[in-house]
């Protein structure tokens, strides 16, 4: 199971700066403002499943931005959080082409997870997405780690989790999992050898040696 925000996504597509680094330029919001009024208060219940986004993006907006409508800032968000590791991809593909299943274990709302899935096409290049807003739980908690576990009818220790937070790779694997603390600076295949469960990878084969 592959992170997203951090691992397989990274940043903005032009440069892979922060998603938020012009907002206020190109839209007339500052990220400070939308992290006080929107993150700080709100993204815990939309990315457990609690609240919808729009809802609480509405209300934010109406205080510290009422000339940004909703769906425009979803789009820009979105558009700007885009930036994927086309190595990794491969990687990940030709670990399902040696039967392997691949699945992204992300905090997200479902919007995103949509979005993620849908757009950015990475439904055709994995076999599912467990998020957070799906299971009521978000990372590093352990019952994210156990609703994924159950949703993909797998044992705890025949999952592996790629993350590039350390409290969630804990976690995981005080859960049963496997766990890899992801850098972004060596191949998957350097990071995997012997960490992958079930049976070896034909690593002279990788994309990444």
């Amino acid at each position: 199971m592959v992170d997203v925000d951090g691992v397989l996504v990274r940043g903005r597509p032009a440069d892979g700066r922060h998603w938020s680094a012009s907002l206020e330029t190109d839209l007339g919001l500052r990220p400070e403002d939308l992290h006080r009024e929107f993150f700080a208060k709100h993204w815990n219940d939309v990315v457990i499943g609690r609240a919808k986004l729009e809802d609480r993006l509405l209300a934010a907006l109406r205080h510290i931005a009422p000339h940004v409508t909703v769906e425009r800032l979803i789009e820009y968000w979105f558009a700007h959080d885009a930036c994927l590791d086309r190595r990794l991809l491969q990687d990940l593909q030709a670990l399902r082409s040696w039967g392997y299943q691949v699945y992204l274990a992300t905090n997200q709302e479902h919007r995103r997870a949509q979005y993620l899935m849908g757009t950015l096409g990475l439904a055709s290049v994995v076999d599912g997405i467990q998020y957070s807003a799906q299971i009521g739980a978000k990372k590093p908690s352990a019952a994210f780690f156990e609703g994924a576990a159950s949703a993909v009818g797998l044992l705890p220790a025949d999952i592996l989790l790629i993350d590039d937070t350390l409290e969630n790779v804990r976690t995981a694997q005080a859960c049963g999992w496997q766990g890899v603390l992801w850098s972004g600076k060596e191949s998957l295949f350097d990071v995997l050898k012997g960490q992958l469960p079930g049976r070896a990878i034909p690593l002279q084969n990788s994309t990444g040696s």
